[in-house]
């Protein structure tokens, strides 16, 4: 499986994406995130599914990126020259993989900004080659193991917030998708994108890293359910110590008395 997180607040971009690949019973460190940066224009692309895929539809992608250049100055006009691919890809290999019990599976995360765009772009690409925009509402995505990382994510990521925080909180969701699932782990990459810069900047954490934001929000969540106002439970186990056989009875109430 994969992880794959993408962000969009208000001053840019920022991308995490782990590095383990599964086959079998064989474990492989490859990389899961792309950049490409030439002229007025920087994007970063990152993907999850089926590995050969995944490979055939970037080597497409590339060469798309390099010949019609001149074309993309709107980033929408790049997710359209993925798609394309995807669907080539998917012609060449779909029934093939079908055939052989296996999905096409890939989804696909691009962001950054082109020439013409007014502003940085996030959009998320479906295995059906169509596409949504990720905008203010809900200002992520993820791909991959998407359920223990989402949490945290919904209850404290926004818009406004800085670059800064967004990376800590998707470090954060890394981390629990890591403690969680088996086949998500070290190192990742990071992609970061502020506005307006046409630059894009990268750098790998190994483990031991972040081992230190691990173990202190860890015990920061120890510690917060231990302060968690305990009033209402406190009759419940009063009641259990008074009454430690549990043979307290529950009058019954008839559905139709008041």
């Amino acid at each position: 499986m994969t992880f794959c997180l993408a962000v969009k607040v208000h001053d840019g971009l920022v991308g995490i994406a782990d590095t383990r690949v599964t086959s079998g019973s064989e474990c492989i460190t490859a990389r899961k995130v792309s950049v490409h940066t030439h002229g007025r224009h920087s994007l970063f692309l990152m993907t999850s599914g089926l590995r050969s895929v995944r490979d055939k539809v970037v080597t497409y992608f590339e060469e798309a990126l390099e010949a019609g250049d001149g074309n993309f100055d709107r980033l929408y006009k790049v997710v359209n020259a993925l798609a394309e691919q995807v669907r080539r890809a998917a012609d060449e290999d779909k029934e093939a993989l079908e055939a052989s019990n296996l999905n096409f599976n890939l989804h696909a995360l691009i962001g950054g900004q082109m020439e013409h765009d007014r502003e940085h772009k996030l959009y998320l690409l479906y295995p059906q080659a169509n596409w949504v925009e990720i905008g203010e509402g809900t200002p992520y995505s993820i791909i991959g193991e998407t359920g223990y990382g989402k949490p945290i994510l919904d209850r404290t990521l926004k818009y406004s917030d800085s670059m800064q925080f967004s990376l800590k909180v998707g470090c954060l969701a890394f981390d629990s998708t890591r403690i969680s699932a088996a086949n998500v782990d070290f190192p990742i990459d990071v992609v970061i994108y502020k506005r307006d810069s046409l630059e894009i900047v990268e750098h790998r954490y190994e483990k031991q890293d972040l081992i230190e934001i691990s173990n202190w929000w860890q015990e920061r969540l120890r510690e917060s359910v231990r302060l968690l106002p305990s009033k209402w439970i406190n009759a419940l186990f009063q009641d259990a110590i008074d009454d430690p056989g549990g043979n307290q009875t529950i009058p019954l109430v008839s559905p139709g008395s008041s």
